[in-house]
């Protein structure tokens, strides 16, 4: 049977249309032999192979069979039903894949924003369970400062002196700080920062609507908001906490054959990042 001709298969009772070279991935499988051996339990009928198992969970096979990826959905939850029909098949890089359930399972992830209004100047800090996340708001997060007279905290005109940028405060790899607003230096002099939150360009001095903006980039990015709390009434500090479902690491099998060899293929295990 060429590699190239369409193979139709009946599991369960759905219908799966593909290559014979897709079956054949890992050769020493029951689904490879099934195209040249006489399989009890796989039924040549009317042009089909008709296998009594459950139809739902071999499209995830499929899917593994034409990806060589474990991508599963965030709400799957039939792991080791999935790895008894792995095993049924011969799919033992598959089934080794998914004994490891701890690898494939979505990790809840959390965010706390913690912002403080004081007088014309507004702090916040941003903590998360995610480094990465952290490290991706750093990029987007851009504070400037610059010097000004009479400039009032609602002014809504940025100052016409050149703006410089500052750094964010990182105190760990989990957490940064920043500020906006107006600091009174001496005379009628100012010190103001501007807040700025990709991907919107504005520069934002009240902290209320940089608050309001980096919320609502924070929904937008898949964040739920949980709560909202006061931790300090004295120093009108407010929390707002945030979660979010995080795809873990697609698990890729790859397959080495060299010539020569029997066929059967070498399967590794190697993590690549699906995403946020």
């Amino acid at each position: 049977m060429s590699n190239q001709e369409v193979i139709v298969l009946s599991v369960g009772g759905v219908r799966f249309v593909t290559w014979a070279s897709t079956l054949r991935q890992f050769p020493e499988s029951r689904l490879a032999r099934m195209l040249h051996d006489d399989d009890r339990e796989f039924k040549l009928v009317n042009g089909e192979f008709f296998v009594d198992r459950d139809g739902t969970l071999f499209g995830y096979i499929m899917d593994f069979l034409r990806t060589l990826q474990v991508s599963l959905p965030t709400d799957f939850s039939d792991y080791q039903r999935l790895q008894r029909e792995a095993e049924f098949y011969g799919l033992y890089p598959l089934a080794d894949l998914l004994s490891q359930e701890h690898l494939l399972k979505p990790r809840l992830e959390i965010l706390e924003v913690r912002f403080s209004l004081q007088e014309m100047q507004a702090f916040f800090r941003i903590f998360g369970s995610c480094s990465t996340t952290v490290e991706a708001l750093t990029e987007q997060i851009s504070v400037f400062t610059g010097q000004q007279s009479g400039q009032s905290w609602n002014s809504p005109f940025p100052s016409q002196k050149p703006l410089v940028p500052l750094p964010l405060e990182r105190p760990s790899h989990h957490d940064m700080v920043f500020q906006c607003g107006t600091d009174y230096t001496a005379g009628d002099q100012f010190v103001t920062r501007y807040v700025s939150v990709k991907p919107d360009n504005r520069k934002l001095i009240n902290g209320a609507n940089v608050l309001g903006l980096l919320l609502d980039t924070l929904l937008k990015d898949g964040f739920r908001l949980v709560s909202t709390r006061t931790v300090s009434s004295k120093e009108k500090v407010e929390c707002y906490s945030f979660e979010r479902v995080k795809r873990p690491a697609s698990l890729t099998v790859m397959v080495n054959q060299t010539p020569g060899s029997s066929g059967a293929p070498q399967a590794k295990r190697n993590q690549v990042q699906k995403g946020k």
